[in-house]
Protein backbone atom coordinates (compact mmCIF):
# COMPACT_ATOMS: atom_id res chain seq x y z
CA UNK A 1 0.00 0.00 0.00
CA UNK A 2 2.66 2.11 0.84
CA UNK A 3 4.57 1.74 -2.53
CA UNK A 4 1.20 2.45 -3.91
CA UNK A 5 1.04 5.68 -2.42
CA UNK A 6 4.44 6.81 -2.66
CA UNK A 7 4.26 5.65 -6.79
CA UNK A 8 1.42 7.26 -7.52
CA UNK A 9 2.93 10.75 -6.14
CA UNK A 10 0.21 10.93 -2.55
CA UNK A 11 3.25 11.93 -0.62
CA UNK A 12 1.17 12.68 2.91
CA UNK A 13 -0.49 9.49 3.06
CA UNK A 14 2.88 7.90 2.12
CA UNK A 15 4.58 9.54 4.77
CA UNK A 16 1.66 8.76 7.60
CA UNK A 17 2.45 4.87 6.39
CA UNK A 18 6.14 5.42 6.53
CA UNK A 19 5.56 6.96 10.09
CA UNK A 20 4.10 3.87 11.33
CA UNK A 21 6.55 1.56 9.79
CA UNK A 22 9.12 3.02 11.86
CA UNK A 23 7.58 3.44 14.83
CA UNK A 24 7.00 -0.31 15.14
CA UNK A 25 10.77 -1.30 13.79
CA UNK A 26 13.38 0.95 12.81
CA UNK A 27 13.02 0.11 9.41
CA UNK A 28 15.66 0.27 6.18
CA UNK A 29 17.82 2.55 4.46
CA UNK A 30 15.54 2.49 1.86
CA UNK A 31 12.72 3.57 4.17
CA UNK A 32 14.82 6.82 5.10
CA UNK A 33 15.20 7.36 1.43
CA UNK A 34 11.31 7.13 0.39
CA UNK A 35 10.32 9.13 3.25
CA UNK A 36 12.61 11.91 3.10
CA UNK A 37 11.51 12.01 -0.78
CA UNK A 38 8.30 12.27 -0.10
CA UNK A 39 9.26 15.27 2.45
CA UNK A 40 11.28 16.79 -0.61
CA UNK A 41 8.33 16.65 -2.81
CA UNK A 42 5.93 18.53 -0.13
CA UNK A 43 8.70 20.99 -0.10
CA UNK A 44 8.81 20.31 4.15
CA UNK A 45 12.58 20.72 3.64
CA UNK A 46 13.28 20.49 8.22
CA UNK A 47 11.73 17.14 7.56
CA UNK A 48 13.64 16.12 4.63
CA UNK A 49 16.73 16.91 6.33
CA UNK A 50 16.02 15.31 9.56
CA UNK A 51 14.98 12.19 8.15
CA UNK A 52 18.23 11.92 5.89
CA UNK A 53 20.39 12.76 9.06
CA UNK A 54 18.12 10.03 11.22
CA UNK A 55 18.71 7.50 8.15
CA UNK A 56 22.12 8.61 7.96
CA UNK A 57 22.89 7.87 12.21
CA UNK A 58 21.52 4.15 11.28
CA UNK A 59 22.95 3.52 7.78
CA UNK A 60 26.36 5.64 8.21
CA UNK A 61 27.68 3.84 4.94
CA UNK A 62 24.29 4.40 2.35
CA UNK A 63 25.75 7.27 -0.32
CA UNK A 64 22.56 7.97 -1.26
CA UNK A 65 21.74 9.68 1.64
CA UNK A 66 24.72 11.37 2.45
CA UNK A 67 24.16 12.69 -1.34
CA UNK A 68 21.10 14.20 -1.28
CA UNK A 69 21.76 16.03 2.26
CA UNK A 70 24.81 17.43 1.09
CA UNK A 71 23.51 18.73 -2.01
CA UNK A 72 20.18 19.72 -0.84
CA UNK A 73 21.78 21.78 2.24
CA UNK A 74 24.17 23.56 -0.07
CA UNK A 75 21.38 24.69 -2.43
CA UNK A 76 19.14 25.98 0.55
CA UNK A 77 22.16 27.93 1.64
CA UNK A 78 23.24 26.15 4.10
CA UNK A 79 26.86 25.37 3.37
CA UNK A 80 28.43 24.90 6.78
CA UNK A 81 26.37 22.10 7.14
CA UNK A 82 27.10 20.97 3.65
CA UNK A 83 30.67 20.98 4.38
CA UNK A 84 30.44 19.50 7.58
CA UNK A 85 28.37 16.58 6.05
CA UNK A 86 30.44 16.51 2.79
CA UNK A 87 33.47 15.62 5.84
CA UNK A 88 31.87 13.20 7.18
CA UNK A 89 30.06 11.44 4.46
CA UNK A 90 34.10 11.33 2.84
CA UNK A 91 35.39 9.86 6.29
CA UNK A 92 32.55 7.01 6.63
CA UNK A 93 32.85 6.20 2.51
CA UNK A 94 36.77 6.84 1.97
CA UNK A 95 36.65 4.91 -1.02
CA UNK A 96 33.44 6.59 -2.87
CA UNK A 97 35.09 9.27 -5.19
CA UNK A 98 31.96 11.11 -5.10
CA UNK A 99 32.42 11.97 -1.79
CA UNK A 100 36.14 13.49 -1.99
CA UNK A 101 35.02 15.50 -4.85
CA UNK A 102 32.29 16.65 -2.98
CA UNK A 103 34.45 17.40 0.05
CA UNK A 104 37.15 19.13 -1.96
CA UNK A 105 35.20 20.88 -4.29
CA UNK A 106 31.96 22.40 -2.62
CA UNK A 107 31.28 26.28 -3.22
CA UNK A 108 28.51 27.48 -1.94
CA UNK A 109 25.33 28.00 -4.18
CA UNK A 110 24.26 31.72 -2.90
CA UNK A 111 27.23 34.21 -0.83
CA UNK A 112 25.99 36.15 2.40
CA UNK A 113 28.54 38.96 1.79
CA UNK A 114 31.16 39.60 -1.05
CA UNK A 115 34.24 38.49 1.19
CA UNK A 116 32.93 35.27 1.44
CA UNK A 117 33.53 34.75 -3.05
CA UNK A 118 37.49 35.04 -1.95
CA UNK A 119 37.29 32.91 0.82
CA UNK A 120 35.66 30.31 -1.09
CA UNK A 121 37.46 30.51 -4.46
CA UNK A 122 40.68 29.95 -2.41
CA UNK A 123 39.03 27.26 -0.67
CA UNK A 124 38.18 25.54 -4.02
CA UNK A 125 41.70 26.21 -5.58
CA UNK A 126 43.34 24.38 -2.61
CA UNK A 127 40.66 21.58 -2.75
CA UNK A 128 41.24 20.85 -6.33
CA UNK A 129 44.87 20.57 -5.85
CA UNK A 130 44.35 17.94 -2.89
CA UNK A 131 42.03 15.98 -4.92
CA UNK A 132 44.36 15.91 -7.86
CA UNK A 133 47.06 14.76 -5.81
CA UNK A 134 44.82 12.17 -3.85
CA UNK A 135 43.38 10.89 -6.82
CA UNK A 136 44.36 7.05 -7.66
CA UNK A 137 43.29 5.62 -10.56
CA UNK A 138 45.40 2.49 -10.70
CA UNK A 139 43.11 -0.51 -10.06
CA UNK A 140 40.00 -0.84 -11.89
CA UNK A 141 38.05 -0.26 -8.41
CA UNK A 142 39.55 3.02 -8.43
CA UNK A 143 38.88 3.77 -11.91
CA UNK A 144 34.95 2.16 -11.43
CA UNK A 145 34.56 5.10 -8.50
CA UNK A 146 36.07 7.81 -9.78
CA UNK A 147 34.12 6.95 -12.85
CA UNK A 148 30.95 7.10 -11.01
CA UNK A 149 32.40 10.09 -8.85
CA UNK A 150 32.38 12.58 -12.01
CA UNK A 151 29.05 11.05 -12.94
CA UNK A 152 27.37 12.30 -10.16
CA UNK A 153 28.06 16.50 -10.21
CA UNK A 154 29.60 19.12 -12.06
CA UNK A 155 31.40 22.00 -11.11
CA UNK A 156 28.57 24.15 -11.87
CA UNK A 157 28.78 26.89 -9.30
CA UNK A 158 32.37 27.86 -9.55
CA UNK A 159 32.20 29.84 -12.42
CA UNK A 160 29.20 32.52 -10.88
CA UNK A 161 32.23 33.41 -8.65
CA UNK A 162 32.17 36.41 -11.72
CA UNK A 163 35.95 35.66 -11.87
CA UNK A 164 38.31 34.15 -14.95
CA UNK A 165 37.55 30.65 -14.17
CA UNK A 166 40.56 29.00 -17.44
CA UNK A 167 42.57 27.89 -14.94
CA UNK A 168 40.67 26.18 -12.28
CA UNK A 169 39.02 24.66 -15.40
CA UNK A 170 41.99 23.52 -17.29
CA UNK A 171 42.95 21.80 -14.22
CA UNK A 172 39.53 20.17 -13.62
CA UNK A 173 38.86 19.05 -17.37
CA UNK A 174 42.11 17.31 -16.95
CA UNK A 175 41.39 15.23 -14.34
CA UNK A 176 38.10 14.50 -16.22
CA UNK A 177 39.76 13.80 -19.16
CA UNK A 178 42.58 10.89 -17.27
CA UNK A 179 39.44 9.75 -15.58
CA UNK A 180 37.74 9.30 -18.61
CA UNK A 181 40.53 7.65 -20.39
CA UNK A 182 41.76 4.91 -17.79
CA UNK A 183 37.81 3.81 -18.47
CA UNK A 184 37.45 4.27 -21.81
CA UNK A 185 41.40 4.27 -23.28
CA UNK A 186 40.03 2.88 -26.64
CA UNK A 187 38.11 6.13 -27.00
CA UNK A 188 40.72 9.13 -26.45
CA UNK A 189 42.65 8.28 -29.46
CA UNK A 190 42.81 10.93 -32.22
CA UNK A 191 40.36 10.18 -35.09
CA UNK A 192 40.86 11.14 -38.80
CA UNK A 193 38.09 13.34 -40.63
CA UNK A 194 35.93 11.12 -43.25
CA UNK A 195 36.78 11.40 -46.81
CA UNK A 196 34.28 13.71 -48.56
CA UNK A 197 33.36 13.02 -51.69
CA UNK A 198 31.86 15.46 -54.49
CA UNK A 199 27.80 14.81 -53.30
CA UNK A 200 28.71 13.67 -49.58
CA UNK A 201 27.84 15.85 -46.99
CA UNK A 202 29.06 16.79 -44.05
CA UNK A 203 28.00 15.02 -41.24
CA UNK A 204 27.27 17.22 -37.80
CA UNK A 205 26.18 15.50 -34.39
CA UNK A 206 24.62 17.73 -31.46
CA UNK A 207 24.44 15.51 -28.08
CA UNK A 208 22.67 16.93 -24.95
CA UNK A 209 21.33 15.60 -21.80
CA UNK A 210 18.52 18.56 -23.12
CA UNK A 211 17.19 18.29 -25.99
CA UNK A 212 13.67 19.28 -24.46
CA UNK A 213 12.15 22.54 -23.20
CA UNK A 214 15.33 23.87 -21.57
CA UNK A 215 16.71 27.05 -21.47
CA UNK A 216 20.26 25.75 -22.40
CA UNK A 217 19.51 24.15 -25.31
CA UNK A 218 15.93 25.97 -27.06
CA UNK A 219 18.18 28.14 -28.99
CA UNK A 220 19.45 25.14 -30.94
CA UNK A 221 16.62 24.15 -32.11
CA UNK A 222 17.53 27.44 -34.75
CA UNK A 223 20.70 25.95 -35.82
CA UNK A 224 18.47 23.01 -36.75
CA UNK A 225 15.97 24.34 -38.58
CA UNK A 226 17.72 27.12 -41.11
CA UNK A 227 20.53 24.36 -41.48
CA UNK A 228 21.58 24.04 -45.01
CA UNK A 229 20.40 20.52 -46.24
CA UNK A 230 22.05 20.03 -49.30
CA UNK A 231 25.30 20.38 -47.49
CA UNK A 232 24.91 18.96 -44.10
CA UNK A 233 22.98 15.96 -42.14
CA UNK A 234 22.32 16.20 -38.78
CA UNK A 235 22.70 13.94 -36.17
CA UNK A 236 21.05 14.06 -32.62
CA UNK A 237 21.75 12.51 -29.71
CA UNK A 238 19.65 12.68 -26.55
CA UNK A 239 21.08 11.22 -23.55
CA UNK A 240 18.43 12.87 -20.97
CA UNK A 241 15.21 11.58 -20.41
CA UNK A 242 12.27 14.21 -20.36
CA UNK A 243 10.46 14.36 -23.81
CA UNK A 244 8.41 16.66 -24.43
CA UNK A 245 7.35 19.25 -27.81
CA UNK A 246 10.13 20.52 -28.13
CA UNK A 247 12.06 17.18 -28.26
CA UNK A 248 9.35 16.59 -31.40
CA UNK A 249 11.20 19.75 -32.73
CA UNK A 250 14.84 18.11 -32.57
CA UNK A 251 13.56 15.18 -33.77
CA UNK A 252 11.89 16.51 -37.07
CA UNK A 253 14.79 18.98 -37.59
CA UNK A 254 17.52 15.79 -37.79
CA UNK A 255 18.06 13.45 -39.92
CA UNK A 256 19.00 10.62 -37.76
CA UNK A 257 17.64 11.10 -34.09
CA UNK A 258 18.70 8.59 -31.30
CA UNK A 259 17.28 9.05 -27.77
CA UNK A 260 19.51 6.67 -25.66
CA UNK A 261 18.63 8.27 -21.97
CA UNK A 262 21.18 7.23 -18.78
CA UNK A 263 23.73 5.30 -20.95
CA UNK A 264 27.14 6.48 -21.23
CA UNK A 265 28.93 3.70 -23.34
CA UNK A 266 25.71 3.24 -25.40
CA UNK A 267 25.74 6.98 -26.93
CA UNK A 268 29.45 6.95 -27.36
CA UNK A 269 29.57 3.54 -29.40
CA UNK A 270 26.54 5.19 -31.52
CA UNK A 271 28.43 8.48 -32.26
CA UNK A 272 31.43 6.56 -32.80
CA UNK A 273 29.22 4.43 -35.59
CA UNK A 274 28.06 7.25 -37.19
CA UNK A 275 31.92 8.65 -38.27
CA UNK A 276 30.66 12.38 -37.72
CA UNK A 277 32.79 14.74 -39.31
CA UNK A 278 31.81 17.30 -36.40
CA UNK A 279 30.41 17.00 -32.99
CA UNK A 280 28.74 19.18 -31.28
CA UNK A 281 27.73 19.61 -27.39
CA UNK A 282 25.23 22.80 -27.00
CA UNK A 283 26.25 22.72 -22.76
CA UNK A 284 29.03 21.35 -21.24
CA UNK A 285 29.34 21.83 -17.61
CA UNK A 286 25.67 21.69 -16.34
CA UNK A 287 25.14 17.57 -16.94
CA UNK A 288 27.86 15.12 -15.54
CA UNK A 289 27.36 12.41 -18.81
CA UNK A 290 27.60 15.43 -21.05
CA UNK A 291 31.09 16.56 -19.06
CA UNK A 292 32.40 12.93 -19.30
CA UNK A 293 31.55 12.32 -22.83
CA UNK A 294 33.38 15.75 -23.58
CA UNK A 295 36.49 14.53 -22.11
CA UNK A 296 36.36 11.83 -24.95
CA UNK A 297 37.22 11.79 -28.29
CA UNK A 298 34.25 10.86 -30.54
CA UNK A 299 34.43 13.21 -33.39
CA UNK A 300 37.81 14.05 -35.57
CA UNK A 301 36.53 18.03 -33.91
CA UNK A 302 34.30 18.59 -31.04
CA UNK A 303 32.94 21.95 -30.60
CA UNK A 304 30.98 23.56 -27.60
CA UNK A 305 28.69 26.00 -27.58
CA UNK A 306 27.45 28.71 -25.11
CA UNK A 307 24.42 26.55 -23.27
CA UNK A 308 26.43 26.94 -19.95
CA UNK A 309 29.06 30.28 -21.06
CA UNK A 310 32.30 28.92 -19.50
CA UNK A 311 35.51 27.37 -21.03
CA UNK A 312 35.10 23.76 -20.64
CA UNK A 313 38.70 23.22 -19.40
CA UNK A 314 38.68 19.98 -21.42
CA UNK A 315 41.73 19.07 -23.56
CA UNK A 316 39.17 16.92 -25.93
CA UNK A 317 37.52 20.01 -26.84
CA UNK A 318 38.47 21.96 -29.66
CA UNK A 319 36.30 25.08 -30.26
CA UNK A 320 34.02 27.29 -28.39
CA UNK A 321 30.71 28.54 -30.41
CA UNK A 322 30.49 32.21 -29.42
CA UNK A 323 28.66 35.33 -30.39
CA UNK A 324 30.96 38.44 -31.91
CA UNK A 325 28.20 40.97 -30.01
CA UNK A 326 29.07 39.30 -26.75
CA UNK A 327 32.80 38.32 -26.41
CA UNK A 328 34.94 41.55 -24.97
CA UNK A 329 38.42 41.81 -26.91
CA UNK A 330 40.56 39.91 -25.11
CA UNK A 331 37.95 36.78 -24.61
CA UNK A 332 40.67 33.98 -26.53
CA UNK A 333 42.03 34.79 -22.69
CA UNK A 334 38.97 33.22 -20.82
CA UNK A 335 38.90 29.74 -22.93
CA UNK A 336 40.98 27.02 -23.40
CA UNK A 337 39.28 26.08 -26.68
CA UNK A 338 40.01 27.95 -29.75
CA UNK A 339 37.15 30.89 -29.44
CA UNK A 340 34.94 31.10 -32.59
CA UNK A 341 32.83 34.60 -32.59
CA UNK A 342 30.05 33.58 -34.80
CA UNK A 343 27.51 36.36 -36.15
CA UNK A 344 25.46 38.53 -33.99
CA UNK A 345 24.53 36.24 -31.25
CA UNK A 346 25.46 33.36 -32.12
CA UNK A 347 22.44 31.62 -31.95
CA UNK A 348 18.81 31.94 -33.68
CA UNK A 349 16.69 32.13 -31.22
CA UNK A 350 12.68 31.15 -32.28
CA UNK A 351 10.45 34.01 -31.43
CA UNK A 352 8.44 32.93 -28.29
CA UNK A 353 4.34 33.00 -28.60
CA UNK A 354 3.38 35.53 -26.13
CA UNK A 355 -0.31 35.25 -25.07
CA UNK A 356 -2.41 38.14 -24.35
CA UNK A 357 -2.74 39.70 -21.09
CA UNK A 358 -5.73 37.95 -19.22
CA UNK A 359 -4.82 38.61 -15.68
CA UNK A 360 -3.98 41.64 -13.39
CA UNK A 361 -1.77 42.73 -10.47
CA UNK A 362 -3.98 41.87 -8.03
CA UNK A 363 -3.77 38.30 -9.16
CA UNK A 364 -0.29 37.90 -8.10
CA UNK A 365 -1.03 40.03 -4.83
CA UNK A 366 0.30 43.34 -6.29
CA UNK A 367 -1.11 46.87 -6.01
CA UNK A 368 -2.79 48.54 -8.97
CA UNK A 369 -0.13 51.49 -8.20
CA UNK A 370 3.17 49.85 -7.98
CA UNK A 371 6.25 50.33 -10.23
CA UNK A 372 6.45 46.29 -10.90
CA UNK A 373 10.38 45.61 -11.03
CA UNK A 374 10.95 41.85 -12.64
CA UNK A 375 13.57 39.95 -10.69
CA UNK A 376 13.56 36.71 -12.51
CA UNK A 377 16.84 35.01 -12.67
CA UNK A 378 18.21 32.07 -10.10
CA UNK A 379 18.98 33.25 -7.17
CA UNK A 380 22.86 32.14 -7.64
CA UNK A 381 23.11 34.76 -10.44
CA UNK A 382 22.70 37.66 -7.71
CA UNK A 383 25.81 38.55 -6.05
CA UNK A 384 25.85 40.33 -2.95
CA UNK A 385 27.97 43.19 -3.58
CA UNK A 386 24.81 44.53 -6.11
CA UNK A 387 22.14 44.14 -3.19
CA UNK A 388 22.43 47.91 -2.16
CA UNK A 389 20.98 48.83 -6.04
CA UNK A 390 17.37 46.92 -4.71
CA UNK A 391 17.39 49.82 -1.80
CA UNK A 392 18.86 52.65 -3.80
CA UNK A 393 15.89 52.33 -6.54
CA UNK A 394 13.62 52.20 -3.39
CA UNK A 395 14.83 55.46 -2.07
CA UNK A 396 13.88 57.29 -5.25
CA UNK A 397 10.81 55.26 -6.71
CA UNK A 398 8.52 54.78 -3.22
CA UNK A 399 6.07 52.65 -5.56
CA UNK A 400 8.62 49.93 -6.39
CA UNK A 401 8.18 46.32 -6.15
CA UNK A 402 10.54 43.80 -6.44
CA UNK A 403 9.22 40.34 -7.95
CA UNK A 404 11.55 37.61 -7.32
CA UNK A 405 10.49 34.53 -9.38
CA UNK A 406 13.33 31.93 -7.67
CA UNK A 407 14.69 34.75 -4.77
CA UNK A 408 13.74 33.15 -2.04
CA UNK A 409 17.30 32.72 -0.43
CA UNK A 410 18.38 35.91 -0.84
CA UNK A 411 15.62 37.16 1.78
CA UNK A 412 17.98 37.44 4.40
CA UNK A 413 20.61 39.89 2.38
CA UNK A 414 18.08 42.17 0.99
CA UNK A 415 16.97 42.43 4.52
CA UNK A 416 20.54 43.96 5.68
CA UNK A 417 20.57 46.18 2.06
CA UNK A 418 17.40 47.75 2.78
CA UNK A 419 18.21 48.19 6.45
CA UNK A 420 21.44 50.10 5.65
CA UNK A 421 18.92 53.02 4.64
CA UNK A 422 16.57 52.09 6.77
CA UNK A 423 14.06 50.98 5.21
CA UNK A 424 11.98 47.34 5.46
CA UNK A 425 12.73 45.15 2.39
CA UNK A 426 9.41 43.25 2.68
CA UNK A 427 7.48 46.53 2.19
CA UNK A 428 9.17 45.90 -1.37
CA UNK A 429 10.52 42.92 -2.38
CA UNK A 430 7.76 40.28 -3.44
CA UNK A 431 8.91 36.43 -3.40
CA UNK A 432 6.16 34.24 -5.42
CA UNK A 433 6.91 31.16 -7.62
CA UNK A 434 5.33 30.73 -10.85
CA UNK A 435 4.74 26.80 -11.70
CA UNK A 436 3.00 27.76 -14.93
CA UNK A 437 4.79 29.28 -17.90
CA UNK A 438 1.67 31.26 -18.98
CA UNK A 439 2.03 33.12 -15.55
CA UNK A 440 5.29 33.64 -15.88
CA UNK A 441 4.83 35.07 -19.30
CA UNK A 442 1.87 37.10 -17.62
CA UNK A 443 4.11 38.38 -15.07
CA UNK A 444 6.78 39.88 -17.91
CA UNK A 445 3.37 41.19 -19.79
CA UNK A 446 2.22 43.26 -16.34
CA UNK A 447 5.54 43.99 -15.17
CA UNK A 448 7.03 47.58 -16.12
CA UNK A 449 10.79 47.31 -15.96
CA UNK A 450 13.62 43.83 -16.21
CA UNK A 451 16.05 44.44 -13.84
CA UNK A 452 19.06 42.08 -15.66
CA UNK A 453 22.06 40.72 -13.17
CA UNK A 454 25.27 42.16 -12.74
CA UNK A 455 28.35 39.48 -14.02
CA UNK A 456 25.79 36.90 -15.50
CA UNK A 457 23.02 37.99 -17.13
CA UNK A 458 19.79 36.68 -18.35
CA UNK A 459 19.78 34.43 -21.46
CA UNK A 460 16.38 33.13 -22.61
CA UNK A 461 14.83 35.07 -19.84
CA UNK A 462 15.74 38.53 -21.45
CA UNK A 463 14.51 37.43 -24.93
CA UNK A 464 11.58 36.27 -23.52
CA UNK A 465 11.50 39.64 -21.47
CA UNK A 466 12.06 41.19 -25.33
CA UNK A 467 9.47 39.19 -27.06
CA UNK A 468 7.11 40.71 -24.28
CA UNK A 469 8.50 44.39 -25.16
CA UNK A 470 9.43 44.67 -21.52
CA UNK A 471 11.65 47.26 -21.14
CA UNK A 472 15.77 46.19 -19.81
CA UNK A 473 18.36 47.61 -17.59
CA UNK A 474 21.27 45.82 -17.82
CA UNK A 475 25.40 46.47 -17.24
CA UNK A 476 27.52 44.43 -19.54
CA UNK A 477 29.98 42.12 -17.05
CA UNK A 478 33.83 41.54 -18.07
CA UNK A 479 33.10 37.82 -19.19
CA UNK A 480 30.76 36.79 -22.20
CA UNK A 481 28.52 35.37 -19.30
CA UNK A 482 27.27 39.07 -18.81
CA UNK A 483 26.85 40.40 -21.65
CA UNK A 484 24.01 38.43 -23.13
CA UNK A 485 21.44 41.36 -22.30
CA UNK A 486 23.57 43.82 -23.77
CA UNK A 487 23.95 42.11 -27.06
CA UNK A 488 20.24 41.15 -27.19
CA UNK A 489 19.57 44.79 -26.82
CA UNK A 490 22.69 45.97 -29.81
CA UNK A 491 21.47 43.53 -32.30
CA UNK A 492 17.51 44.97 -31.56
CA UNK A 493 19.00 48.27 -31.80
CA UNK A 494 17.58 49.54 -28.13
CA UNK A 495 20.39 50.42 -26.67
CA UNK A 496 19.22 53.12 -24.55
CA UNK A 497 19.06 51.35 -21.14
CA UNK A 498 22.45 49.54 -21.17
CA UNK A 499 24.36 51.12 -18.52
CA UNK A 500 28.00 51.47 -17.96
CA UNK A 501 28.56 51.10 -14.50
CA UNK A 502 25.80 50.66 -11.52
CA UNK A 503 25.46 54.42 -10.70
CA UNK A 504 23.84 54.40 -14.13
CA UNK A 505 22.16 51.37 -13.84
CA UNK A 506 20.14 52.44 -10.63
CA UNK A 507 19.56 55.93 -12.59
CA UNK A 508 17.73 54.14 -15.57
CA UNK A 509 16.12 52.08 -13.40
CA UNK A 510 14.72 54.98 -11.63
CA UNK A 511 14.01 57.06 -15.19
CA UNK A 512 12.27 53.66 -15.91
CA UNK A 513 10.13 53.38 -13.32
CA UNK A 514 9.04 56.71 -12.60
CA UNK A 515 8.81 58.21 -16.56
CA UNK A 516 5.56 56.08 -18.09
CA UNK A 517 6.39 58.13 -21.33
CA UNK A 518 9.76 57.16 -21.94
CA UNK A 519 8.86 53.56 -20.75
CA UNK A 520 6.25 53.40 -23.65
CA UNK A 521 8.67 54.60 -26.11
CA UNK A 522 11.28 51.63 -25.56
CA UNK A 523 8.54 49.14 -25.10
CA UNK A 524 7.39 50.87 -28.55
CA UNK A 525 10.64 50.84 -30.31
CA UNK A 526 11.73 46.90 -28.80
CA UNK A 527 8.40 45.76 -30.67
CA UNK A 528 9.19 47.11 -34.15
CA UNK A 529 12.35 45.41 -34.25
CA UNK A 530 12.14 41.92 -32.92
CA UNK A 531 13.12 41.20 -36.11
CA UNK A 532 16.09 41.95 -36.14
CA UNK A 533 16.95 39.82 -32.96
CA UNK A 534 14.29 36.22 -33.34
CA UNK A 535 15.25 33.69 -35.93
CA UNK A 536 18.39 34.96 -37.27
CA UNK A 537 19.60 33.74 -40.15
CA UNK A 538 22.99 35.13 -40.68
CA UNK A 539 24.66 33.58 -37.69
CA UNK A 540 23.47 29.88 -39.26
CA UNK A 541 25.19 30.82 -42.27
CA UNK A 542 28.48 31.30 -40.03
CA UNK A 543 28.24 28.65 -37.92
CA UNK A 544 28.00 26.55 -41.39
CA UNK A 545 31.12 28.42 -42.87
CA UNK A 546 33.02 27.55 -39.91
CA UNK A 547 32.28 24.10 -40.47
CA UNK A 548 32.74 23.55 -43.97
CA UNK A 549 36.40 25.51 -43.13
CA UNK A 550 37.14 23.26 -40.55
CA UNK A 551 36.17 19.79 -42.52
CA UNK A 552 38.66 21.27 -45.48
CA UNK A 553 41.54 22.26 -43.17
CA UNK A 554 41.25 18.69 -41.02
Amino acid sequence: MINKFFSEGRWQEAIAQYQKLLECQSGDAEIYWNLSYCYRQLNWLDEYFSTLQQGIKLYPTDGRLHFSLIIDLRQNGRIQEAILSSDNAAKLLPDDYTFKIIKYLTVPSIYENHGEINFYRQRYTQGLRDLIEQTSIETTEEQHSALAGIGRLTNFYLSYQAQNDIDLQRQYGKLVHEIMAANYPQWIVPLSMPKLQPNNKIRIGYVSHYLHSYSGTLWLTGWLRYCDRSSFEIYCYYIGNEPDPITQQFQEYSDVFHHIPDNLSAACEQIIADKLHILVFPEIGMNPQTMQMGGLRLAPVQCVAWGHPVTTGLPTIDYFLSSELMEPENAQEHYLEKLIRLPNIGVSYPKPYIPPVIKTHSDFGLPDDAVIYLCCQAPFKYLPQYDFIFAEITHRVPQAKFVFLRGGLLQPRLKRAFATIGLNSEDYCVFISIPERLDYLMINLLSDVYLDTFTWSGGNTTLEAIACNLPIVTCPGEFMRGRHSDSFLKMLGVTDTIAENETEYIEIAVKLGLDQAWRGTIAERMSQNHDRLFDDKACVEGLEAFYKKVCTKH
